[in-house]
């Protein structure tokens, strides 16, 4: 439009496009430190010339007049991705740590109530029965203190178990998390689609959908790839989880039982998305590869190296009470008897008072089996290298987490420097967009008084 009544559109578009920036900071300001919000900013164009030419005319007005062509997020999507695959080590290292202290707490060592304290008190009571072997009283406390230090074992084997139960519900809750943020995120992206098609704003939209990945991400270590129509698609392991409108469905397909035991199958999963199923064969990360590398290899590898402690103890203590001869002069039995197939939880004394075989020599109160017995460190030396093992892990584990940490943080300030809400910069932003408003409303009114003076008062005769 050209001619006097242009300005007053110029004016009316200046005026249009001011109120959307004006609104669009303050609902910036309204939602500073709000969790997954994006900041936005107004994108506008000059509303110039007519793009087609007439054939037998030309524009000669000028070229004026603003409009609002979209709201921007100010979000980088190779930021995002970093952001996400940081956050996925992160949950790794922190559940991994989390069940490795808990199971370090649990083992007791070194104090009073360990297997440890337990070997010390079950040498000591031999060295009694040594000084004293016609003594019914030392060889009852031989046998209360194997009975103890069975005891010890048992309860070891039984904080692994317990460890292994909780991570398995855990996995079994991850998996129903995960497909109900699927579920989710497939709406969203179908959302997405309808409100780009219709021409709406889905900066709202988007954030949501940056949340909802960043906790598939989070949990599974996946992988989020953007889709032309503005949705995420989420890969894990190379198998697609969700495939723009179309959510898949993750299953644990074996190690676990419907009601949360042990199948005493390695831990695995698939995937089944638009009726194909898919064997899930790639290593997880995030809180669920944590989960499955704690239930496949961390817990059952340290529940055999206790076993084998246990076993080797055992059959040693067997060997030299064998060779010896009881009270009563009679042969020496096993001392201890254990299921092969869980040594630790099953050790029982298998021998009374009167049997403890602590001489050499039938007939001769001699002490010589319980000297060995009492001298002998083997096993002592055997449990100590697996909780140093054990400690020396929990401790990497804390340092790689502290790392780890370190280097999200970093990654996630350098992502809130860019699509975090500054308040000084909204103030600003807000101020130059009330100014604005004001002089193109100065505008409107020069113009009308313009308008009034040629209609009313140009030609008059006095």
């Amino acid at each position: 439009m050209s001619g006097t009544l242009s300005s007053l559109n110029s004016a009316l578009s200046a005026l249009r496009y001011q109120r959307v920036a004006i609104e669009t900071a303050s609902a910036n300001v309204a939602n500073v430190g709000v969790e997954g919000f994006t900041r936005r900013r107004v994108t506008a164009e000059t509303l110039g010339a007519p793009s087609v030419p007439a054939m037998w005319s030309r524009y000669t007005g000028p070229d004026g007049g603003v409009r609002t062509s979209g709201v921007e997020r100010l979000a980088d999507p190779l930021m995002e991705a970093r952001s996400r695959t940081e956050h996925a080590k992160l949950a790794y290292l922190e559940t991994r740590t989390t069940a490795l202290t808990r199971l370090e707490s649990g083992i007791g060592e070194p104090g009073d109530s360990g297997v440890s304290a337990a070997l010390s008190d079950f040498r000591d009571t031999w060295d009694d029965l040594a000084n004293d072997p016609s003594s019914i009283a030392a060889r009852g406390q031989v046998i209360a203190a194997a009975a103890a230090l069975a005891d010890s074992f048992a309860a070891q084997a039984a904080n692994i178990d317990n460890e292994e139960a909780t991570q398995r519900l855990t996995a079994t809750g991850l998996v129903g998390e995960v497909n109900t943020i699927a579920v989710e995120l497939s709406e969203t992206n179908r959302a997405i689609n309808a409100g780009r098609l219709d021409g709406t704003d889905t900066s709202s939209l988007h954030d949501t959908r940056d949340r909802l990945a960043k906790q598939l991400t989070t949990i599974t270590g996946g992988t989020a790839t953007e889709r032309s129509d503005g949705g995420l698609d989420i890969t894990v392991g190379g198998v697609k989880l969700v495939d723009g409108m179309q959510a898949g469905s993750l299953a644990i397909a074996s190690g676990i039982t419907p009601d949360g035991d042990a199948d005493g199958l390695p831990v695995s999963y698939e995937i089944t998305l638009g009726g194909s199923t898919s064997a899930h064969t790639s290593s997880l990360s995030g809180e669920l590869g944590a989960t499955t590398e704690l239930l496949n290899t961390t817990l059952p590898g340290y529940a055999d190296h206790l076993n084998t402690v246990v076993r080797d103890f055992a059959d040693a203590v067997n060997a030299a009470h064998v060779a010896g001869h009881d009270l009563d002069g009679g042969t020496g039995n096993p001392f201890f008897t254990y299921d092969p197939a869980d040594p630790a939880s099953t050790l029982t004394v298998a021998v009374t008072d009167r049997q403890v075989a602590a001489s050499d020599v039938a007939g001769s109160l001699d002490g010589g089996v319980a000297d060995r017995l009492a001298a002998s460190g083997t096993a002592e030396l055997a449990y100590q290298q697996l909780v140093s093992g054990r400690g020396t892990e929990v401790a990497s584990a804390k340092r790689l987490t502290a790392t780890q940490q370190l280097l999200t943080t970093q990654v996630d300030t350098a992502k809130e420097q860019l699509s975090g809400v500054n308040l000084d910069e909204e103030m600003v932003d807000m101020v130059a967009a009330q100014r604005a408003y004001e002089a193109a409303a100065r505008v409107m009114s020069t113009v009308d008084t313009v308008l009034d003076t040629l209609i009313n008062r140009t030609g008059l005769v006095r």
